[in-house]
């Protein structure tokens, strides 16, 4: 029988394994998934939330267990990693808060005559493959929507993070969520295929890569089914010279650095006025020498190994490449012993002299490197973030209102932020442009693609 395998990038330990899904177990999932939805969508919107509300506040009620054993899965510090679970909470509560309101029928105005109404009816089964760097944050944008909608879901975590995919499943059970309402596979990549060709699916989610989602379109593309993307970021702040430094850098680098650099969201370029460039970098290596590289397990630790030693070498070769081009490395290496080559412990690093000529500058890097530009204006940041194939969010730091606003509607992304960075706000939309994917999760807007429309138009006799 296949197993999964989880190894600790803390040191390379097994700490989880499991029996990969077999063929039957999967048609039997989603045979229970179609039935347990086809009576869950008639309980009402009320109902749904409770639960939804007991699950959240199980997982709260044990956010420091599921912090350590989060901690021990991809290697984020352990002073972090609990907090997590908050935010966990904290998107459940709005999702259930607005529920009701999202999902009520549309009624129309009166005509003489006629009843006219639009329902928001649930898709049916979703789908969602969820990865490992926020593995309960990235997972909850859709799954508590999804079922507060009168869908069920499966869930296909990554192998990196497959006990967050149990304990939503122990969450939902404890809050009385029905049978077959939520599920959760361990699964091959070739089962996984064949579910998002199921004729059994109604919707597919999915983050993680350009190529792998490239391959989730292609294979959901066999049904007429909808698909929500979320595909990573290239994501660039613009320090203007009004800015106030101390606080933009402080948050700048804590975007560019914070969970090893691993996060869509995270800070990967940054653009500052000639005025303030030299103080900008001058602070920005100041707050960098002050991370912690360690045991994350240590409550000390502010800097965790990335998730595998393939991926920090790959960022490894993005600096290497940056400084045969011209770039120069601002950050001692040596002033963190624990990065070595081939291990996933792996130095915070701050470029410049770099251009978009260099890997570090237009590929994402998901580490904790960050390249910093000098500009001379308004436009060229503007040209220079949009200079990317990806569009999840950026940032300006201002101090001028209408400047953040007249600049924002020129820069092509998905979230706009002004004096903040690397953070979702469950209220808005949480969507991307061009190779950052499609679709919308979270706010009110993102229950309609959880939802079709489905109108009545009844001529009264």
């Amino acid at each position: 029988m296949s197993t999964l395998k989880t190894y600790s990038p803390i040191d390379g330990r097994l700490i989880v394994e499991r029996p990969l899904a077999q063929e039957q177990e999967i048609v039997q999932a989603l045979a229970r998934a179609r039935q347990a939805q086809s009576q869950w969508k008639r309980v009402p919107v009320t109902e749904r939330v409770a639960i939804c509300r007991r699950f959240a506040d199980w997982m709260l009620a044990r956010k420091e267990e599921l912090g350590r054993e989060l901690t021990l899965q991809m290697g984020r510090p352990i002073r972090y990693t609990a907090n997590e679970i908050g935010g966990l909470a904290e998107r459940s509560s709005y999702m259930c808060d607005i529920a009701a309101e999202s999902l009520a029928t549309i009624e129309l105005p009166p005509k003489h005559g006629f009843e006219r109404f639009i329902r928001r009816d649930p898709l049916g089964v979703v789908f969602q493959i969820a990865p490992w760097n926020y593995p309960y944050l990235t997972a909850v944008n859709c799954t508590v929507p999804a079922i507060l909608a009168g869908n069920a879901l499966i869930l296909r975590h990554s192998s990196q993070t497959p006990l967050c995919a149990e304990r939503m499943g122990e969450a939902f059970q404890a809050a009385g969520l029905p049978d077959g309402v939520f599920q959760y596979l361990h699964m091959s990549v070739d089962d996984t295929d064949r579910v998002l060709r199921s004729p059994d699916i109604d919707f597919v989610a999915f983050t993680g890569s350009v190529e792998v989602g490239r391959s989730v379109q292609k294979a959901a593309s066999d049904h007429f089914i909808g698909v929500g993307l979320e595909l990573g970021g290239k994501d660039p702040a613009y320090v203007r010279a009004d800015a106030d430094l101390p606080f933009s850098i402080e948050n700048l680098v804590d975007g560019a650095f914070f969970n090893s650099g691993q996060s869509c969201c995270g800070i990967e370029r940054i653009y500052v006025h000639r005025d303030v460039y030299d103080r900008f970098v001058a602070g920005a290596v100041e707050v960098t020498n002050e991370y912690r590289l360690g045991d994350p397990m240590n409550p000390v630790t502010t800097l965790g190994p990335m998730v595998r030693a393939s991926a920090a070498n790959f960022v490894r070769e993005q600096i290497d490449e940056a400084i045969q081009l011209g770039a120069r490395s601002l950050i001692d290496e040596s002033r963190f012993p624990l990065s070595q080559p081939d291990t996933p412990y792996l130095a915070p690093q701050i470029l410049i002299d770099v251009d978009h000529s260099m890997s570090v500058m237009k590929d994402e890097s998901f580490g904790p490197v960050v390249g910093i530009m000098k500009v001379d204006s308004d436009e060229q940041a503007i040209e220079l973030m949009n200079d990317s194939p990806f569009g999840l969010t950026a940032s300006i730091w201002t101090t001028d209102v209408e400047a953040a606003l007249r600049i924002g509607g020129e820069v092509e992304t998905g979230t706009w932020f002004m004096n903040r960075c690397d953070y979702l706000d469950p209220a808005l939309a949480w969507t991307g442009v061009k190779d950052t994917g499609r679709g919308c999760t979270l706010s009110k807007v993102g229950f309609e693609q959880l939802t079709r429309p489905k109108s009545f138009h009844l001529k009264l006799r």
